[in-house]
């Protein structure tokens, strides 16, 4: 049976075949570990701390591109059964200890041992990957309409000092997305490494205006004890505080690098999700209502499994309500020619990038430029490049 929706099979004989590899999920932090761990058995050589890297930007992509693309959606019938299922949740839950170990256990190995720099420049951007893989997990979380999910997000994004994650994406990006207002939406022709000078403050900023007028709608100062920044905040400095007080400046050497790496990782997300595209503004100057082609999707199937399905990001914005294993694909959406980690990589080449996306934005807008969020300073130059 088809559907408008995009390929479905029929609800009586439905089953859930990525089921297990959801686990997928819950073992990925640990990857980051399998350098020192080799390293304490005797192992010697630096592809050891390298190997966690080469699988999540060369294997995971390659996998991306053998196994091809999941089309299937789970039909309308049984997505409340999906939703209900608390498996899906308890991966979730179970994911957190896995990442904190795996985090804090290569933090202190990185400011206890002595190796290469080669090998612990690999090790520090491992572990900081597993920690941008964590403020994922608190992207999932914090959507959950109880307060578990919201806290536990909190909890988890202090992790790597970027408690305001939550606050910003769900009250900020989800609103302003694919529009010039929004520091987390990228424009056509904006390179990752001029987007996250403009990102990375701005996404702090917006939360804690978000959050200081949230609070004084309640009469309480923007400094209450009831600022989930602070609270985050609060949570990270006791937490990173307690190990530099033990390891001194070994730690403080680490700490930084390891959470910069973690947060462009989610900055390197934010920007592959909406790139160039742009919510058309009516004469009143609204912007019309986000729908699934505001957003970049792909289908692939090992990456989606390993971040919770973020990929199939355009039904996630449309009905950011939907957990990740019920969120659908579209027909006729923008589409990346690769899966997440695949995609990090071109990104960080801005000529490559530009090259193999710049055409695509054009045509996603259906040559339209008020659907397209250029830089302003490069709009009439692109608009001749790309013949608009």
């Amino acid at each position: 049976m088809s559907s408008p929706l995009g390929p479905t099979v029929q609800p009586e004989r439905f089953r859930d075949r990525k089921r297990w590899g959801w686990l997928l999920s819950v073992i990925g932090p640990s990857i980051a570990t399998l350098g020192p761990l080799a390293h304490t058995l005797g192992a010697t050589s630096f592809w050891w701390f390298a190997l966690p890297l080469v699988l999540f930007y060369g294997l995971i992509p390659l996998a991306d591109w053998w196994l091809g693309e999941d089309l299937t959606n789970p039909p309308e019938s049984f997505v409340p059964e999906l939703e209900a299922d608390g498996y899906y949740r308890w991966i979730l839950y179970a994911t957190v200890p896995v990442l904190w170990a795996s985090v804090l256990f290569n933090l202190v190995y990185l400011a206890t041992h002595e190796m290469p720099p080669a090998a612990w420049l690999a090790l520090v951007m491992a572990t900081g990957s597993v920690l941008g893989f964590g403020l994922n997990l608190s992207h999932e979380l914090g959507h959950k309409a109880d307060w578990m999910g919201r806290k536990l997000a909190l909890f988890n994004s202090a992790l790597g000092g970027y408690g305001h994650f939550s606050i910003e994406h769900n009250r900020g990006h989800h609103r302003h997305v694919s529009t010039p207002e929004d520091p987390a939406s990228a424009r056509l022709g904006e390179s990752i490494y001029r987007f996250v000078l403009r990102e990375m403050p701005g996404a702090f900023f917006r939360a804690w205006t978000l959050e200081s007028d949230r609070l004084r709608r309640g009469g309480c100062s923007a400094w209450h004890p009831n600022n989930e920044i602070l609270q985050a905040g609060l949570l990270t400095v006791i937490l990173y505080g307690g190990l530099i007080m033990a390891l001194e400046w070994s730690m403080a050497a680490v700490v930084p690098l390891v959470a910069f790496w973690g947060a462009f990782q989610l900055t390197s997300a934010n920007y592959i999700e909406h790139y160039g595209l742009q919510r058309k503004r009516g004469a009143d100057g609204r912007y019309e209502r986000c729908a699934p082609h505001h957003s970049w999707n792909s289908n692939h199937l090992v990456s989606n499994l390993v971040v919770f399905q973020l990929q199939r990001h355009s039904d996630h914005h449309a009905h950011p309500g939907r957990s990740y294993q019920s969120l659908r694909d579209f027909p006729d959406l923008p589409r990346l020619p690769s899966g997440y980690f695949g995609m990090f990589v071109v990104a960080y080449l801005p000529p490559l990038w530009f090259h193999l996306m710049d055409r695509r934005v054009v045509q996603a807008a259906n040559a339209d430029p008020e659907r397209i969020n250029f830089m302003p300073e490069r709009r009439q130059a692109l608009m001749l490049r790309l013949g608009l």
